[in-house]
Formats: C-alpha cells, structure tokens, sequence
C-alpha cells in the first residue's frame, strides 16, 4: 500500500523508483525496468537494494546536501518584483540589465547562465509535471528488442 503511494508521489524521481519495484515484484528484469525508465540497469538494482534494506523509505528523496542558492534566491526576488509590474509600465528586460539591477539591488553578482537557470526554475515553480503513467496504470512490458514499454 505504501509502495502504491509512493508511485504516485508528486516527486518523479521517488514515484519512479517505487514503481520500478513494483514491476520488478511483476517480474521485470532489470533491463526491462531499465528501457521503460530510461536509466540503467545498475541504477535499478540500486533502487531493488535500497527497497530491500529500507522498505519504502529507502526509496524517498533525500535533501542533498550542498550550499545555499544565496544567488539564485537573490535574483529570484529582485526579478519578481520587477516583473509584477503591468507589462505595459515595464522596461524591456534582458539578462544583463538584469544582472546589473539584480547586483545594484543586493551586492549579488550572477552569471547569465545561472540567472538563466533561476529564471526558468522560478518560472516553472508549482508547474504541473507530464507523468508517463499513473500509480493505477503501470507499464506494460515489451519483448521486442529496443521497444520501450507503454502505459
């Protein structure tokens, strides 16, 4: 039952692990999980090893351990109060003038690439994700060689 669940956790990364072991417990190969998931069959077994020494909980994501995104929330701040604004009253804003706003504002420097990356994390924050198959729909296998799986 806490298997299922998992499965249809909003994390992709935690849904797909538990229903990799659900397959697997359908008796999936490793290589079968492998095709339908897009990842390797090393990564499966990893996952069958962690279930078996954890239960469920072995398959849950973890907090990653690594410094603050003192940057990256910097900017995410300044960019979303200067893009409230009505479009018609805004100035037309490109990475660097909003590098040099975002630095003038909170002594933060960000590189294009990163202010690129908060951007489009800010800007799909809360977005819905396509989920390949639901909980109650698990794939199918498939014998054809280099055929996937389908839900």
């Amino acid at each position: 039952m806490a298997l299922q669940e998992l499965a249809g956790s909003e994390r992709r990364d935690e849904a797909d692990r538990a229903r990799a072991i659900v397959l697997s417990v359908n008796g999936w190969t490793s290589g079968q999980i492998a095709r339908a998931f897009g990842v390797t069959p090393d990564s499966v077994r990893r996952w069958r090893s962690w279930f078996a020494a954890d239960g469920v909980d072995g398959l849950r994501a973890s907090e990653r351990a690594g410094r603050e995104p003192v940057k990256s929330e910097a900017a995410s701040a300044v960019v979303a109060t200067l893009l409230a604004a009505p479009v018609a009253d805004r100035p037309n804003w490109t990475l660097p003038r909003l590098q040099a706003e975002i630095a003038q504002q909170t002594a933060v420097s960000i590189s294009k690439s990163q202010l690129s990356k908060a951007l489009k994390k800010t800007a799909t924050a809360g977005a819905g994700r396509a989920i390949a198959c639901t909980a109650d729909k698990m794939p199918t296998p498939s014998n054809d060689p280099g055929s996937g799986s389908s839900c």
